[in-house]
């Protein structure tokens, strides 16, 4: 075999280690809408609308929550795939994995504790009526006893993403999503359980989930053997910072995100439903640049704990490439099919009418917004949380509200540049983060 025919298979294995990460997760990605439209389905075909709405509100509450708490499951992809990566390897894999096993349990067991005024503050935030109220605390105490399992899913998925096991996560979200759906049925309509039939079949699915998981971790790690030094108290407090960080980041996206959906409310009906149709948009770009993100983020994390920066700088650019590539395809698609995407979305003439004026900056937004994508995916690999809050911050005060401010005579289009810019100013500071780790020889260093 020639050097030219070695180094261009060489290239190819190398380029489709990445994709074959990534695309499990991609199709791991895809199974959980599909799960959300079986579930409204099913509560839409109830005897009354108020059980639709009250159960979409209480696994809202619940799911904000879980959103939150999604530091976990970042920290636990860093700290995994470094461990992976280090010399000795399965011990500290084994490590990683019960200290972010202990967190979950922690955080599930506290959301279990503040139920009551969990439901309280959702209860007094939308403000359901009365009927609404009933089905939603219906809803709400079953589905809340799934908390640790929920949590627990979140460390473990991390982990297992951090091991490169990104084929067996595919497989159990599926089995778990298939398991939801047709429990949703029986307990429904088999059982007649109603709206806590549906909360029992997410809670019953994420139970076993939370099993597989663990069987497929245990088994990585090479069985159940615990040592009392993972949790002294230098190991809790690396643990606290890097989480307390990375939920600091979480808080400022969800504050962004949540003043679009309440401004475009004030700005009126029309302008509520198109951005809930445009954000769409943001959720298909999501399935493909996160499952790029997620491969940049076990194989730069791997990079790191075997202290190889320029194995670091090999995989995120090698990741750039491919978000890249995910991106033009995307615009291509929005550009030549984004009419279609939003009259299959709704059948409303005046929605679409009111939505057509943005398609040029839904062309637009996987250009700008797959360098954060990217980039978020190499600091969870680097666990460089800090520099992930600061960023996100910066880019939430110093573009997100100030673009929105300016331009806010233009009506709810605001909100959507405001977005824009936020996404890509992200994308740039996170790559001049970068840069600097780079240029100061800190990539691969270890952190005090």
């Amino acid at each position: 075999m020639s050097r030219t025919q070695v180094t261009q298979r060489s290239f190819f294995n190398d380029h489709t280690r990445l994709l074959g990460l990534a695309f499990p997760m991609i199709l791991a990605n895809i199974t959980t809408p599909l799960l959300g439209l079986v579930d409204t389905a099913v509560l839409g075909h109830m005897s009354l609308p108020a059980m639709l709405a009250g159960a979409s509100v209480g696994a809202l509450i619940l799911t904000q929550i879980y959103w939150v708490c999604g530091f976990l499951r970042m920290s636990s992809t860093g700290l995994s795939a470094q461990a992976k990566g280090s010399p000795n390897n399965t011990l500290e894999s084994a490590k990683v994995l019960w200290q972010t096993v202990v967190v979950a349990l922690v955080l599930g067991a506290s959301v279990l504790a503040l139920q009551s005024p969990i439901l309280s503050i959702g209860l007094a935030l939308t403000q359901p009526n009365s009927d609404v109220a009933l089905h939603l605390q219906n809803y709400f105490s079953t589905r809340v006893w799934g908390a640790p399992a929920a949590m627990l899913n979140l460390a473990l998925v991390g982990w297992l993403v951090g091991q490169q096991k990104t084929r067996s996560v595919m497989a159990i979200q599926i089995v778990g999503n298939l398991l939801n759906a047709a429990l949703d049925v029986a307990f429904v309509f088999g059982l007649g359980l109603s709206v806590a039939g549906v909360a029992l079949a997410s809670v019953t699915a994420e139970y076993t989930m939370a099993i597989m998981a663990l069987v497929v971790a245990v088994k990585r790690v090479g069985g159940l053997a615990v040592s009392t030094s993972w949790f002294n108290r230098a190991a809790r407090k690396v643990l606290m910072k890097l989480n307390g960080d990375m939920l600091l980041r979480n808080l400022a996206l969800q504050g962004c995100l949540a003043f679009l959906t309440i401004q475009g409310a004030r700005y009126g009906e029309t302008s509520a439903a198109v951005n809930a149709i445009l954000m769409q948009f943001f959720v298909l770009i999501a399935l493909g640049l996160d499952g790029i993100a997620y491969g940049v983020e076990a194989l730069v994390g791997e990079a790191k704990g075997a202290s190889d920066s320029s194995e670091v700088k090999r995989r995120t650019y090698q990741g750039l490439v491919w978000s890249s590539v995910f991106a033009l395809i995307y615009s291509l698609i929005f550009f030549a099919g984004g009419e279609a995407i939003i009259t299959l979305l709704t059948e409303h003439g005046d929605i679409v009418d009111a939505a057509l004026p943005y398609l040029g900056l839904m062309v637009l937004l996987p250009l700008l917004a797959h360098w954060c994508f990217l980039y978020d995916g190499v600091f969870v690999g680097l666990t460089r949380a800090s520099a992930m809050r600061n960023t996100m911050i910066l880019s939430a005060l110093a573009v997100y509200f100030p673009v929105w401010y300016l331009t806010q005579d233009l009506g709810n289009v605001s909100l959507w540049y405001a977005l824009l810019a936020f996404l890509l100013a992200r994308g740039v500071t996170l790559a001049w983060s970068f840069h600097r780790l780079d240029k100061r020889g800190e990539l691969a260093a270890s952190q005090s």
